[in-house]
């Protein structure tokens, strides 16, 4: 697994990047098909001072992006406060996705059903063209899944909508969160 530490408007410290690797490094106890695991570290000037230090953590396990942040006022404090939520998340992950994920896989190959290949990589872009409209681009590969498999991995990723490719009817779906908190499916059709 590959650990990436940075500061954000903050220098860090060997030790504080020690301790983030050393928490971070046990998560492939618990998901031994961890990718990569970003560690995100800023502090932000906050009128109050248990909000000061923000750790941000993104884990990338085949195509499924797990995500968490936390504030607290001590940047030790924020790692582990992050530590316990993505751990809380990991475990959420493999009771509902993970190993129903595993079986559904294994059914598809069988059947030669073909598989996109999903690394779930985010990659930010600064669009120049249209600066006043749009200011931030993301990309990222696009897996085949069902609806249910990408609510779980849009609550995951603490999303209000998610883009997918339906494993149903091979096209590209968005499942969004409706104001009363079910959820809304928009499947496009050729006009």
């Amino acid at each position: 697994m590959e650990i990436e530490i940075r500061g954000k408007k903050l220098q860090l410290s060997k030790a504080v990047e020690n301790y983030a690797s050393k928490k971070m490094g046990k998560l492939t106890h618990l998901l031994p098909s961890i990718i990569e695991t970003k560690v995100e570290i800023s502090k932000e000037k906050a009128k109050s001072p248990t909000n000061r230090y923000v750790v941000q953590v993104t884990v990338k396990s085949d195509g499924v992006l797990i995500r968490a942040e936390e504030r607290q006022a001590d940047v030790y404090a924020a790692i582990d406060a992050a530590d316990d939520v993505i751990r809380k998340q990991i475990g959420r992950f493999k009771g509902k996705y993970y190993l129903r994920n595993r079986r559904a896989a294994r059914q598809r190959k069988e059947l030669g059903v073909p598989v996109l290949a999903g690394t779930g990589v985010e990659i930010e872009a600064e669009m120049k063209r249209v600066p006043d409209v749009i200011v931030k681009a993301k990309r990222f590969p696009i897996k085949l899944m069902s609806v249910e498999e990408a609510s779980v991995q849009m609550e995951l990723l603490g999303h209000d909508f998610f883009i997918f490719l339906n494993a149903d009817n091979n096209s590209f779906n968005v499942l969004y969160r409706r104001k009363d908190g079910a959820y809304g499916l928009i499947e496009p059709e050729v006009a």
